[in-house]
């Protein structure tokens, strides 16, 4: 992908069903549950390179014994630091206490991470400080074993001030505003709520303090304590928790805007953002890894016992699509299928900017994720050159020889390997023009494949602000002087920000904004953008239930093809000689080729929660006024 685009994190959840024992005689290690957790994370860096977490929990430990362990890094590789750390402590006390060895009970007693209850997580910071607080798991500590809560997610909150302030009604003080903290206090607010009505029960009911703990755990209900946390949120999430006492949960939102994974067998319950990863690291088949439904919840009570409850009630499913174009990983059965559906739709829309040359186009890619919808492309544009073939043969069946037959059937498509991106170049320079220079050598490309009489179409996921294009990737191709070169991009025009985890919060940025605000000043419709602006200001105080995206109307007055061809123009400056034309999925075709994952707010202005109208309509007001803050 050209324009790299952060998105908010990956969760990983373990819950071993057997007693340590089980695992060391099976497996030949204790640490069974802590190495599943490194792959489970490492299988998923793709979603958060800027820190990353892991938390366990050992279950039925005695007083005065640690329980629970945490480990959080934003080094380099924060993976591989967090791990490091954790195999350097486990050593250490092995090293120091030999006895400790063979002897499981004394590893769980003695060995940090050495728990039943494992949680991992990666983190792309989207916003605010990319400090180690900043990384979850989060940690709201107890002495009360049920009140301890850790808490990692894959979500944002829309309404995030709302629901701080709300806290602050009932006498909190959060510690600070953001949406993990809100979100955590919030369920904590709840949990202790709940954990004191259990209390006071047990107390009528004659039991003392010491004998009510494990009677709490017992009667604790998790689904009734998330229904009452999670009414208010607005916002995408996949939300996992552990209670201290070994109670797990992972709560989904109601429209599904982010994913989750789960798989059980007798030994494992297992939750991840991706399909895939379980599959991997379980062994597990593509069937037995089901989807957490929105609005439900997995609970994982501390005996074992594992459940599916309805925590809200679910909204039309509006699962991100962005996941299946880009975010997730390639190796899924069904993204992989869809990506590959995605370059095949594209494929009409090719052959006309390409008047059906087949012959004289040079096909390719933006390494590395577009590769896959490369290959649907290429499969739909042989079926074209089949047909060139086929109706060929038929022309001239009556004058064909064998050397004119194998003429027309030696004729191949030409895919090549043209764009390369290189390692990272770093920029040490700080005047614009020769910071330029450098950027536009991110990229390289292959020489001697492409004649002056070919059309070179190239294939990334998607075009976000096209800076990379512009500067670098466009620069590149031009000087293998094509005829044409056409990007085609397998996700439609991004037009309106995101607000529930992807790094796309500021509508200047979207080069499909830019260049609808170019044609309304071209076309002398510029005041629609102070009509559309003076429209969002007085929405300001409204309920986020009434507010109207407006931001629509600086779209309508041109079709999709005419921002194209701007965008076209936007792509190319004075040293750029081959024609340039782009080319963006239909979202009717993105909707055909993803079918479960409906959810394409940033393509279409339809948000899935009432806060995304807010958010995009402070987005534009932003713009007006020049404001670079984040719109929610």
């Amino acid at each position: 992908m050209s324009d790299a685009i952060k998105h908010e994190c990956g969760i990983s959840v373990i819950r071993l069903l057997k007693p340590l024992e089980y695992y060391k005689e099976k497996y030949g290690t204790a640490f069974y549950g802590v190495n599943k957790m490194y792959l489970m994370m490492e299988k998923q860096h793709n979603r958060g390179q800027d820190g990353a977490g892991f938390a366990s929990i050992k279950l039925d430990m005695e007083p005065g014994e640690r329980y629970i362990s945490r480990q959080r890094s934003i080094a380099q590789q924060p993976i591989q630091d967090i791990f490091a750390q954790i195999n350097s402590r486990i050593n250490q006390v092995l090293l120091e206490n030999p006895e400790y060895a063979d002897d499981v009970a004394l590893q769980k007693r003695h060995v940090p991470y050495v728990g039943e209850l494992l949680l991992g997580h990666v983190r792309y910071g989207t916003f605010g400080k990319n400090s180690v607080e900043s990384v979850h798991p989060f940690l709201r500590q107890n002495n009360w074993m049920h009140r301890n809560l850790i808490v990692a997610g894959n979500f944002n909150m829309t309404n995030v001030f709302k629901l701080f302030n709300k806290l602050v009604e009932l006498g909190q003080h959060p510690k600070e505003k953001a949406d993990t903290i809100t979100v955590m206090e919030k369920i904590g607010h709840f949990l202790d709520d709940a954990v004191a009505k259990i209390y006071k029960k047990l107390k009528k009911e004659g039991f003392s303090k010491f004998e009510a703990s494990p009677q709490i755990a017992e009667r604790l209900n998790i689904a009734k304590i998330l229904k009452k946390a999670s009414k208010d949120w607005d916002g995408g999430y996949a939300m996992a928790g552990l209670l201290g006492h070994g109670d797990a949960f992972v709560l989904r939102d109601p429209s599904g805007i982010r994913p989750a994974y789960y798989y059980k067998d007798d030994e494992v319950v297992v939750v991840a953002s991706e399909r895939p990863v379980i599959q991997t690291v379980f062994n597990a088949k593509f069937e037995d890894v089901q989807e957490l439904d929105p609005g439900h919840a997995m609970i994982i009570k501390k005996s074992g016992k594992t459940s599916i409850e309805k925590i809200q009630e679910p909204h039309e499913r509006k699962a991100c699509s962005f996941e299946r174009i880009y975010f997730s990983r390639g190796s899924d059965a069904e993204i992989y299928q869809e990506r590959k559906e995605l370059g095949r739709l594209l494929m009409p829309e090719v052959l006309k900017h390409i008047d059906h040359d087949t012959q004289n186009s040079v096909f390719s890619y933006i390494p590395n994720t577009a590769e896959t919808s490369f290959y649907g492309m290429v499969e739909a544009a042989q079926a074209e050159l089949d047909k060139q073939k086929a109706a060929e043969i038929l022309e001239r069946r009556n004058e064909l020889d064998k050397a004119g037959l194998e003429a027309i059937l030696s004729k191949k498509l030409r895919t090549e390997k043209i764009a390369i991106k290189d390692v990272k170049l770093r920029t040490f320079i700080t005047e614009d023009s020769s910071r330029d220079d450098l950027v536009a050598h991110v990229y390289d490309v292959t020489y001697g494949v492409v004649k002056e009489s070919d059309n070179l179409v190239i294939i990334d996921d998607s075009i976000v602000r096209g800076t990379t294009l512009k500067k670098s990737i466009i620069k590149m191709l031009s000087r293998l002087n094509p005829k044409k070169i056409v990007v085609v991009s397998s996700a439609p025009q991004i037009r309106y920000p995101d607000c529930y985890g992807i790094d796309m919060a500021k509508l200047q940025d979207f080069i499909a904004f830019r260049a609808a605000i170019d044609l309304l000043k071209e076309t002398g419709k510029e005041e629609i953008i102070n009509q559309v602006y003076e429209k969002c200001v007085s929405q300001i105080d409204f309920e986020d239930v009434d507010v109207i995206n407006y931001v629509k109307e600086i779209y309508e007055p041109f079709t999709d093809e005419e921002i194209s061809n701007k965008i076209a123009e936007l792509l190319k400056d004075e040293t750029i000689k081959p024609e340039v034309s782009v080319i963006y999925q239909k979202v009717s075709d993105l909707h055909k080729a993803c079918p479960k994952n409906l959810g394409d707010w940033y393509f279409t202005g339809d948000y899935p929660t009432v806060g995304g109208n807010r958010v995009v309509n402070r987005a534009f007001i932003n713009y007006v006024e020049g404001n670079l803050k984040r719109a929610y």
